[in-house]
């Protein structure tokens, strides 16, 4: 947007980038992908203790048990939609997937969605994900869009505080609804809106992670092998690769906060940096044949937070990366699950490739499938 702005990438770009206090994210994104992604007063874009004290909000429902019901939910949406695939010629992958997340996140949630209203919403959350990156017709559908959420949001929020409706306590609804700040005070119906849309809107955007993992499996056909009758430890490796190697959101951006100086260049305060993870995730000084598709290459990595960083690197709960991180590992997991034990299909001629100019990025085709049968 003619801004001048300083780009950055590898593991020590990564560290440097995530050390605690060295860049805020306020102001780092353009307005229309800030209202589409994050939205003003979200954990995303706060520092210190509000954003710690919001971070320990959003992990608190990433506990293996939480992720393990939305998994169930997940699988029990998608064995549910088999019958149906069954009696259809072909079917958009990709599409159908954001339905089943969006269904499945919403109870998981805590605001379950009549059949019509879950439509609804797939679509709402779906522009927004397919606005965040665009300039023009597809930014400016995602915003209108948005807006009817956000009314839905605020709506259940304070359903849930007027004692209209009921939710668990452990349940994400119930969670923000009664969060208190550092300040003590609740937090306000806008805000706890917007962070009810930032767990459910990133979940339906796995959607395109594991569309690209039936790419995966479509152009390795020895991975699908392996993951029916290998172990977990197999198909985590996958899943990691599948997030590795292809592309998603392809950059994180910051504001120095306070100027450093590093590799004989002085950051000055509020300078523009950009940190490229896709460039990062295909390092060759940290992976070795980055553009070879190798799920066990994960059996040697060494786990750094600064390497391996498709949604964000450092620390989950002193940093700025994704809280739903291992909400996406874990419906990968499930997912390619399905695709290799419980159903069978065929793949027909279609354009498959990746427009790495698209932000985010999909297969041209969202990848068809045909001649669906259950397993």
């Amino acid at each position: 947007m003619l801004a001048k702005a300083i780009c950055m990438m590898g593991e020590e770009a990564a560290r440097e980038f995530y050390a605690p206090g060295r860049f805020t994210r306020k102001r780092a994104l353009p307005e229309p992908t800030l209202w589409l992604l994050q939205d003003q007063g979200a954990a995303q874009v706060l520092d210190g203790e509000a954003h710690r004290s919001r971070k320990q909000m959003l992990m608190s429902l990433m506990s293996p048990a939480s992720i393990g019901h939305l998994s169930d939910l997940v699988a029990e949406e998608w064995r549910s939609r088999i019958s149906r695939w069954q009696d259809m010629k072909e079917i958009v992958l990709h599409q159908e997937v954001e339905g089943i997340l969006c269904h499945a996140v919403c109870t998981w949630a805590g605001v379950p969605l009549g059949e019509g209203e879950a439509s609804m919403r797939t679509r709402e959350f779906a522009a927004m994900i397919e606005g965040a990156g665009a300039v023009g017709l597809r930014n400016w559908r995602g915003m209108a869009l948005r807006r009817r959420t956000e009314r839905w949001a605020r709506g259940a929020v304070e359903r849930l505080r007027s004692g209209e409706v009921r939710a668990s306590e452990q349940s994400a609804v119930h969670t923000i609804a009664w969060r208190r700040g550092p300040d003590g005070k609740q937090l306000d119906t806008p805000t706890a809106a917007v962070e009810l849309i930032n767990l459910l809107r990133p979940t339906v955007a796995i959607a395109r992670y594991i569309t690209f993992g039936a790419l995966a499996l479509h152009d390795h056909p020895h991975c699908r092998e392996r993951i029916p009758t290998g172990d977990g430890e197999y198909l985590q490796f996958f899943v990691q690769e599948v997030r590795r190697y292809y592309p998603f959101f392809p950059v994180v951006a910051g504001r120095v906060l306070r100027e450093f100086e590093w590799r004989g260049r002085r950051f000055e305060r509020d300078e523009w940096v950009i940190l490229n993870l896709y460039g990062t995730n295909h390092d060759s000084r940290i992976w070795q044949e980055p553009q070879r598709f190798q799920p066990e290459r994960f059996r040697y990595w060494d786990g750094s937070p600064y390497s391996f960083i498709p949604q964000g690197g450092g620390s989950h709960m002193a940093n700025h990366r994704c809280a739903g991180e291992w909400i996406t590992i874990g419906l990968m997991k499930t997912a390619m699950r399905l695709l290799t034990r419980k159903m069978s299909y065929q793949v027909p001629q279609q354009d498959l490739r990746i427009d790495l100019s698209r932000t985010p990025a999909i297969p041209n085709s969202r990848f068809r499938i045909g001649d669906v049968r259950r397993m």
